[in-house]
């Protein structure tokens, strides 16, 4: 398990924080790129999203695990910034970093790379929230992902 730390401000308070991490590689086909052979925009929202699967089903944080437990994770923040294009072809490579916080909501912040050189392509962050399945907002950490969390080292 690789994980790491660094400071981040919530709320305005400074607080050092420890992130999980997970890298994939996603092939970039034809059918993501417009008619210049450019990864259309659209797509790196995909590629965000395959880089947090991955990451949760390394640690043991998967969307059908949560369901289980009573809850959905709907995203209700997404940035995206562009940095160098993507083309047909490219081999692009996605880390992902879950920025633990004590916060009711899971935070994971992203580069993509191309492959060939390892130029930065673009970076993200993605910021859900807990909603139990009657789509209620948990303003506090759910049980299981108190566990979850002490089961990964992010808390003691």
């Amino acid at each position: 398990m690789s994980s790491d730390s660094q400071i981040l401000s919530l709320a305005g308070e400074a607080v050092k924080a420890r992130s999980l991490f997970e890298s994939i590689t996603i092939r970039i086909r034809f059918n993501e790129v417009d008619a210049m052979g450019i990864v259309w925009h659209g797509h790196y929202i995909k590629y965000l999203e395959e880089g947090r699967e991955a990451l949760g089903n390394r640690f043991g944080l998967t969307y059908l695990s949560v369901y289980d437990n009573g809850y959905t994770i709907p995203l209700v923040k997404t940035i995206c910034d562009f940095k160098k294009p993507l083309r047909y072809g490219d081999q692009a490579i996605v880390h992902t970093r879950f920025i633990n916080c004590n916060a009711a909501k899971l935070i994971y912040k992203y580069d993509i790379y191309r492959e060939s050189g390892m130029e930065l392509a673009a970076t993200g962050e993605t910021i859900q929230v807990f909603l139990n399945l009657k789509g209620e907002l948990s303003l506090v950490n759910p049980p299981f992902y108190e566990k979850w969390k002490k089961e990964v080292g992010l808390t003691d």
